[in-house]
C-alpha cells in the first residue's frame, strides 16, 4: 500500500517517517505551542508519539499527519483526523486537530490543512460530522474552527479527562460541522 498523501496549494499532508522526530520535537517543546496543548514533551515522547501516528495510520487509514510546507519541504507541524479519546464528547467520532510551529503562524496554513483534511474526512470515512475540541483559552485554534465552518457547541463542553482537576487547561470546547453543513458550504464557494 502506498504511503498516505494529501496536498494542498502550499501543503503536503503525509505519512509519518524517521526523519520527521526531531522538527516535531523541536515543535512540541516549545514553550509557546505547548502553552495551551500541555505540558512540553521530551524527544522519546515525541518519538512515541509519531510511532502511534504511523501505527493509526496503518491500522485506520488516518491520522494527525506530518504537515510538510511544500516550497521548502520543511515540517512545520501536524493536522488531520483521527478518532476522539474515550472520556471526551467526541469518544470514536471523527476529529480534526492540529499543532504547529510558531513561525508558520499566521499565514493561513491550519486553515488550509484543516479544510482538506475534513473534506478528506467526508470523502472517506462514514460520519456524518467532523468534530474538534480544545482548550477554553485556546483562541487560536477556536478561530480556526469557526473559519473551517465549525459551530460550538456548549452542551458538549467538558473537563479533559487525561488532565488533573486544577490544571488549568482542564476544562474543552466542542466545535462540529455536519456533513450537510459542509456540502452546502462547498457548494457555495
Amino acid at each position: 500500500m502506498p504511503a498516505f498523501r494529501l496536498e494542498t496549494p502550499r501543503l503536503i499532508l503525509r505519512q509519518w517517517c524517521e526523519e520527521d522526530i526531531d522538527p516535531f520535537h523541536g515543535i512540541c517543546s516549545d514553550p509557546i505551542v505547548m502553552e495551551t496543548l500541555g505540558p512540553l514533551m521530551s524527544r522519546d515522547e515525541v518519538a512515541a508519539l509519531v510511532a502511534r501516528m504511523y501505527r493509526m495510520q496503518e491500522d485506520e487509514g488516518h491520522c494527525f499527519w506530518a504537515m510538510e510546507r511544500k516550497e521548502d519541504a520543511q515540517l512545520i507541524g501536524w493536522c488531520g483526523i483521527v478518532r476522539g479519546r474515550p472520556g471526551t464528547s467526541i469518544d470514536g467520532k471523527p476529529e480534526a486537530g492540529w499543532r504547529m510551529t510558531p513561525s508558520a503562524w499566521g499565514k493561513g496554513f491550519v486553515t488550509e490543512a484543516a479544510i482538506a483534511s475534513a473534506q478528506w474526512a467526508f470523502d472517506n470515512l462514514p460520519d456524518d460530522a467532523v468534530w474538534a475540541i480544545t482548550n477554553t483559552d485556546n483562541l487560536r485554534s477556536r478561530a480556526v474552527m469557526e473559519r473551517v465552518g465549525m459551530v460550538h457547541d456548549p452542551a458538549l463542553d467538558f473537563d479533559h479527562p487525561q488532565l488533573p482537576a486544577d490544571s488549568p487547561l482542564l476544562r474543552h470546547v466542542t466545535y462540529r460541522i455536519g456533513r450537510e453543513e459542509w456540502e452546502r458550504t462547498k457548494a457555495s464557494e
